[in-house]
């Protein structure tokens, strides 16, 4: 049984979901404790099955078409479950001490324990439920361990809670519409995620000839997977009906909250041998307007800006001004906000 909570704009003032135990989830986990030895482990072993199991059930009433498993792994300080091809890691804590998250290091750096999504999770057997206080995706994770010199104590890295994303549904909006190949995690011990990463990033650049052929990177899907029948009819009634559309979801940490947005693509093919282009930014389902002073700029392959736009207050959609171009022309479409650029690169 679960109780959801409203969605606000501001996700930090969301109340925290809650999952209610059943006896028998409190009867499975006392069974799976006694299990773990030395004695010394089995109340974590303990809070990990009241999480493993809560949060199994969360996930099955909310994600009915896919298929949730376990993924026993011997690390025995988090528990780990595996749905549509993605690994989430379930740390399970009593409370949260200080707005500190503890991240065992071996998860982040071992590549055997790591996981696309880290969830943190406070585990009460007393007043049977499971709260959870947020989660973060591998390459984030990384990304903020890099950048601010992330503090290890006790074998752990400690991050600020508010690092977390506190809205779940963003979690079961990327378990949908994401490849698990699109959050690469690291091969090797020895090399850095963020490299590997950042690889893909700048490897990658969107063929959109091939769009009109059918064929299409996993990343760029249908666009009414993304967002509400609305924002679809606001992006039709502005595209060419003969055009291709696609969308990727796009995640920016605004302040250490996150912030998914869809960057949406139409391409057609003209008379003239050209090819057209219309961009638009959307944000998700979870979300009603865009964020304040978004940015959504073209770029040619040199670098320099050949239009921008900036979302207002209240704005449910952004857009570039409709151009063309011959086959074989490169740009870059780019997202900004604050100090965070995301940059998606293609060629006509």
């Amino acid at each position: 049984m679960t109780n959801s909570s409203s969605s606000l704009t501001n996700s930090r003032l969301l109340q925290p979901e809650q999952i209610w135990l059943e006896p028998e989830h409190i009867e499975q986990a006392k069974a799976i404790s006694d299990r773990s030895s030395p004695e010394a482990q089995q109340w974590q072993a303990y809070l990990n099955a009241l999480a493993l199991l809560g949060f199994e059930q969360w996930l099955s009433d909310r994600l009915p078409e896919y298929a949730i498993t376990r993924s026993p792994k011997p690390i025995e300080s988090v528990c780990y479950l595996e749905v549509n091809g993605f690994t989430v890691c379930l740390i399970a804590v009593e409370h949260v001490l200080d707005e500190t998250v503890r991240i065992p290091q071996a998860v982040v750096e071992q590549s055997a324990f790591t996981a696309h999504f880290y969830v943190l999770q406070e585990a009460s057997d007393e007043q049977e439920l499971v709260t959870l206080r947020g989660f973060c995706r591998y390459d984030e994770l990384i990304d903020y361990r890099d950048r601010y010199n992330c503090q290890i104590q006790d074998g752990c890295y400690l991050l600020p809670l508010g690092f977390l994303d506190a809205e779940p549904n963003h979690l079961l909006f990327y378990c949908r519409f994401l490849q698990p190949a699109s959050i690469v995690l690291s091969t090797s011990d020895s090399a850095t995620a963020t490299d590997c990463f950042l690889g893909a990033i700048t490897q990658t650049t969107i063929q959109l000839t091939q769009w009109l052929q059918g064929t299409f990177d996993q990343n760029w899907q249908a666009i009414d997977q993304f967002i509400n029948p609305d924002a679809y009819l606001s992006f039709s009634t502005r595209s060419i009906e003969s055009g291709v559309r696609r969308g990727k979801l796009i995640n920016l940490r605004a302040q250490l909250g996150q912030q998914p947005v869809v960057l949406l693509v139409n391409v057609t093919s003209e008379t003239d041998g050209r090819l057209g282009v219309l961009v638009q930014l959307h944000p998700t389902e979870a979300a009603r307007y865009l964020i304040p002073d978004l940015k959504l700029s073209l770029r040619s392959q040199s670098g320099k800006t050949l239009q921008e736009v900036t979302a207002r207050s209240q704005d449910n959609y952004i857009q570039l001004k409709p151009f063309k171009g011959n086959p074989g022309t490169r740009f870059s479409v780019a997202i900004h906000l604050d100090s965070e650029t995301v940059e998606e690169n293609f060629e006509l």
